[in-house]
């Protein structure tokens, strides 16, 4: 049974007190995914009508591998929601299935552009520092994948 199938229409008016642990299955993430479940969903929440919506408020908690993004090795990410708080309006009779909203914003909780110094499981400097020239900020000014020597040889076509 999945514990985030809500019938409004069945809820006390002092809401539901939902808590446990779902295994990283819960996060539907293919295989070949950089990133990867390394721990069960823990959450604690409290729903509750409010209205037109239903009310999601509490603590969602789990664990990832990431795959960083200049070294290409892995490090692990907590993602600790808490206070968490969603409002999801209530469109049909019956049924809301809320898994899509939890494990949403627990995946847009991860970093975008995940790095090595990112981990909060076990900090570490990436072994890629260091490697790679920052950008001159002459080069920053210009269009992305502008190269004037391009530009200076087809100047030069039309004199």
């Amino acid at each position: 049974m999945n514990p985030f199938q809500i019938d409004p229409r069945h809820l006390p008016p002092e809401g539901r007190q939902l808590s446990g642990v779902l295994p990283p299955t819960f996060f539907a993430l293919a295989e070949d995914d950089p990133v990867r479940p390394e721990s069960s969903l823990k959450y604690e929440l409290l729903v509750l009508r409010d209205g037109e919506d239903l009310v999601l408020t509490g603590h969602l908690e789990a664990e990832f591998s990431l795959e960083c993004g200049r070294c290409l090795e892995r490090f692990r990410q907590r993602v600790v929601l808490d206070p968490f708080a969603e409002e999801i309006p209530i469109e049909k009779e019956g049924t809301i299935d809320l898994t899509e909203v939890v494990r949403e914003d627990i995946l847009l909780a991860l970093p975008n552009f995940p790095r090595c110094e990112d981990g909060n499981v076990d900090p570490r400097e990436c072994p890629a520092e260091g490697r790679f020239e920052a950008a001159s900020p002459a080069a920053a000014d210009e269009a992305p994948g502008a190269d004037k020597g391009v530009w200076d040889a087809l100047d030069q076509l039309k004199n």
